[in-house]
């Protein structure tokens, strides 16, 4: 287990471990490679981040992935990879969130991406992105590397 804090200073518990924190967490983070490159959203008030967000009732963590993916990015899921799970002590709130690896088959055009500007891709996250201010906070901690670590991992 990897123990560090976010952007904000609050504490992050991340492990790749099977749902360590919470069998069915109320989040999903989904980092997406289409055609060789990242694909990403721009939320509209955070800046470029890979797509993710709450589960809906009714539906599993994995189905929300696909589903945030698809309205956030117009993606379409070919596979879907568990990778791990993060625990973040907030300020007002604990959050808990499924990290999932999304290859993605096709992209298309939308007349809406809900509260992103749709799809943003990359060949290359950039090397200084924890200061790069077109960002999300969300991609300026330890989980996204640590992530991207075990993601080469996984399809090697």
């Amino acid at each position: 287990m990897k123990k560090f804090y976010d952007y904000y200073h609050n504490e992050v518990k991340l492990s790749f471990e099977d749902h360590p924190f919470k069998k069915d967490p109320k989040h999903v983070w989904v980092i997406c490679r289409w055609q060789e490159q990242w694909l990403l959203t721009k939320h509209k008030e955070r800046g470029i981040e890979f797509p993710g967000g709450k589960v809906e009732p009714g539906e599993t963590a994995a189905q929300a992935a696909i589903r945030e993916v698809s309205e956030e990015t117009g993606g379409e899921v070919r596979s879907l990879t568990y990778i791990g799970q993060y625990y973040v002590k907030g300020k007002s709130e604990d959050v808990v969130k499924n990290i999932y690896f999304a290859v993605i088959d096709e992209l298309a055009v939308q007349p809406s991406y809900f509260e992103t500007e749709g799809p943003v891709l990359l060949k290359e996250l950039p090397e200084k992105l924890r200061t790069n201010p077109t960002f999300s906070f969300m991609m300026k901690d330890q989980v996204l590397p640590y992530s991207l670590e075990r993601v080469q991992q996984l399809v090697e």
